[in-house]
């Protein structure tokens, strides 16, 4: 079992936002309070109250992946007040109010592309339930506290599922995109290198040669794994959102380096309403 830490909770820093806007599809809150998934091959479970933040982990654990996986690193009234800058529409104060507490994850690259070729044409429910099945059939089989779960597969191990292997699945048409998303990892592309030396712009070319991935996928891989906080991701919320308030028209391109973090309090804000 791990250590169970804390750290003093930030401000702008809201679990159940965090987990339920959209960007992630492995966490659940248990009547404990809770919030329990898998990333990078690990089980977390975070919680927080008013002053604090916990976790199961050590601290050298927290110091190398989940600081940075939660975001706790960033400073949230700057990001906030840039975004004011870039916008001489109302709506957003009322989006950063809704929303505050949204924190844009760092997740796994591999995992949060297939999590969004899975996406398409789906809702959350179904999009969670595939995701798990893919895992516990092709990822590798852990233990914590007595209990299994599951990694993400590798590229290696969907190739060897095959498209017949994940459509058994019922993955559908997503599974020939899965494949072509494993090909193109397994031959060559490199997504941390696309992270780390990639403008936005060169990362969106890159990830839309997949089969399948177009500018949505490409920019929600972008945005919640790749450290590319200008993304901004255009689905059919985000489109009546732009409809709605922006007569639809609304230059994504002038809003900033982190104009998909205000794309995500615009989101959450028009689908809680």
């Amino acid at each position: 079992m791990s250590d169970i830490i804390s750290y003093k909770r930030p401000p702008h820093f809201d679990l159940d936002k965090i987990f339920d806007c959209g960007q992630s599809f492995r966490f659940e809150k248990g009547d404990d309070g809770v919030w329990e998934g898998v990333a990078f091959g690990r089980v977390l479970r975070v919680s927080q109250d008013e002053t604090n933040v916990y976790l199961n982990c050590t601290e050298e654990e927290y110091e190398n992946i989940w600081k940075r996986y939660l975001c706790l690193d960033e400073d949230y009234d700057a990001v906030n007040a840039d975004i004011k800058k870039h916008f001489d529409n109302a709506v957003i104060d009322l989006a950063m109010q809704a929303g505050d507490g949204i924190r844009i994850l760092r997740q796994e690259p591999w995992e949060t592309l297939c999590s969004f070729i899975i996406s398409q044409n789906n809702n959350i429910p179904r999009i969670k339930s595939l995701i798990t099945a893919v895992c516990k059939s092709y990822g590798e089989e852990f233990e914590y506290n007595g209990k299994k779960y599951y990694a993400f597969p590798t590229p290696e191990a969907l190739l060897s599922a095959g498209e017949d292997g994940l459509k058994a699945l019922k993955t559908g048409f997503r599974a020939g995109y899965l494949i072509s998303a494993a090909e193109h990892c397994v031959n060559g592309m490199d997504l941390c290198k696309i992270r780390d030396e990639y403008t936005y712009e060169q990362g969106l070319a890159e990830l839309c040669t997949v089969k399948g991935v177009g500018p949505k996928v490409a920019s929600c891989t972008l945005l919640f794994a790749l450290g590319k906080t200008s993304a901004f991701p255009v689905d059919v919320w985000i489109k009546k959102t732009i409809d709605k308030y922006f007569d639809g028209k609304l230059d994504t391109s002038s809003l900033g380096e982190y104009a998909g973090i205000a794309q995500q309090y615009l989101f959450y804000y028009e689908r809680n309403l």
